[in-house]
């Protein structure tokens, strides 16, 4: 807990009881001073003002350190809820040997019948007091309308979504667009409001003209815009696919894939790192993050949020010297800018997270692109599936990538595999060695910024313009 300034210290007042709700304390800094005082006694007895025989006691301090963070438990106690039943009589029954299962049970432990227990889904969120005023009924702006509540769940909007008047094509769509829409032309006319914008507008556009399907994380990756921006300057330039072989992929306007057999090669790769017993490594020996997970959760901070970190000592050197200059602030050509490896697939590099979004032509490695091309010149179709190329091109490329992965994985970290068999070494070897150290994977993610929102690209990437 203390390595992280984000998260909460949480004490329980029952640590074997598995129902029971911490209390947590808050991080503060502080500049005090711990002492060690110690008291001795001596043997030699003075008398007191009346008398008395006392010994002769002395105290005898000193300082050990400087402490610079304390804990502080501000909150109040959550409610505690046990796992009891109350009987007929009134008379509370413990629960916890028969909903608690401490060793490997029986079929007879789970067929037993059991009052109704059902623990509560989750307890207070704050844990300090709070003023709730009442809110008056939020006011739209004028021409604002409700969603149509359909048969899903659905959560009320607080505010309306801001337009970015995207086009949405499927792929059984008979037409495709040839221009934006208006106002989509004239969001972005409003917000290219200077010379750098117009420049932006013009290399998106050449990027467009030498090749007409790009996905968002590819654009990032090539041109340095602002990701509000951008928003607006897609649906200008080009129209988004929903399904097929391009889905989560914008498209030129006028340029329809489905009747161009070279276009194969935009199509997109959904691939994800194999993890398991079966394939002899599990997600916590990859080198490899994921971009979210539930164990990375922290209470949320509800006295003192986290403040500015301070600049110490070891952040210092790490601007000093010839490796300083990495630490310098990127130019304002670059600063949104994101590395090749957020789209691109190379030979001997791990992707930078274990669910990645590529197209074909992204994919390079020589293997690779030779199952891509298996039938050039012999398309006859385009389907929803698999495109212009074969059937189970996309099975037979993730099949290969993972053997990839599972080669720089067991080049750096070789006790994972001891165990391997011969054969499976001559099954699974491949022509390359790995040519980057863990250190240089775990350094070239901390520039990766994963869209909010989700875990999938496609599905944040259409929240953002629906």
């Amino acid at each position: 807990i203390y390595a992280d300034p984000a998260k909460r210290l949480e004490l329980y007042f029952r640590p074997k009881d598995p129902y029971c709700h911490p209390v947590c304390a808050n991080r503060f800094p502080t500049s005090t001073m711990l002492l060690r005082v110690r008291r001795s006694t001596k043997k030699k007895q003075q008398l007191d003002t009346e008398g008395q025989i006392q010994p002769e006691v002395q105290f005898e301090m000193e300082i050990l350190g400087i402490v610079t963070t304390v804990y502080k438990f501000q909150g109040m106690s959550d409610f505690q809820y046990l796992a009891m039943h109350s009987g007929p009589d009134g008379k509370q029954t413990s629960m916890y040997d028969k909903v608690l299962m401490l060793k490997p049970e029986k079929e007879e432990f789970f067929n037993r019948d059991l009052p109704l227990y059902i623990p509560p889904p989750i307890f207070s969120r704050l844990d300090t007091p709070v003023d709730y005023f009442y809110r008056p009924d939020i006011q739209h702006r004028e021409g604002y309308n409700n969603p149509q509540v359909s048969g899903e769940n659905l959560i009320g909007l607080s505010r309306a979504r801001r337009p970015h008047n995207a086009i949405f094509v499927n792929f059984d769509d008979e037409e495709i667009p040839t221009k934006p829409l208006d106002a989509a032309v004239q969001n972005w006319k409003r917000v290219c409001t200077n010379p750098v914008d117009k420049k932006v507008e013009e290399e998106l556009t050449k990027l467009f003209e030498a090749r007409p399907v790009w996905s968002r994380n590819a654009v990032k990756a090539n041109i340095s815009v602002h990701p509000d921006k951008l928003k607006v300057l897609l649906p200008y330039l080009a129209y988004y696919m929903l399904t097929g072989p391009w889905r989560s992929l914008w498209v030129r306007f006028g340029y329809d894939p489905r009747k161009h057999p070279e276009a194969k090669i935009y199509q997109v790769l959904d691939f994800r790192i194999r993890c398991g017993m079966k394939y002899g490594y599990a997600a916590t020996d990859m080198p490899v993050k994921a971009k979210r997970s539930t164990y990375n959760y922290s209470l949320p901070i509800t006295v003192k949020k986290q403040g500015s970190h301070t600049v110490s000592v070891h952040d210092l050197k790490q601007g000093l010297g010839s490796a300083g200059t990495s630490g310098a602030k990127k130019t304002p050509s670059s600063r949104y800018k994101l590395k090749e490896s957020i789209y691109i697939f190379r030979e001997g590099a791990l992707p930078p997270y274990r669910q990645m979004f590529y197209q074909l032509c992204d994919l390079n490695v020589e293997s690779l692109q030779k199952i891509i091309h298996r039938n050039d010149g012999m398309e006859s179709e385009c389907t929803e599936r698999d495109g212009w190329c074969l059937a189970k091109t996309s099975d037979d490329l993730r099949d290969s990538m993972s053997l990839m992965i599972k080669q720089i994985i067991r080049s750096t970290r070789p006790a994972l595999f001891s165990n391997t068999t011969s054969s499976e070494d001559g099954k699974e070897q491949l022509a390359y060695e790995s040519g980057e150290d863990e250190d240089d994977e775990e350094e070239e993610e901390e520039d990766f910024k994963p869209s909010d929102g989700s875990e999938n690209e496609m599905e944040t990437e259409m929240l953002d313009y629906m």
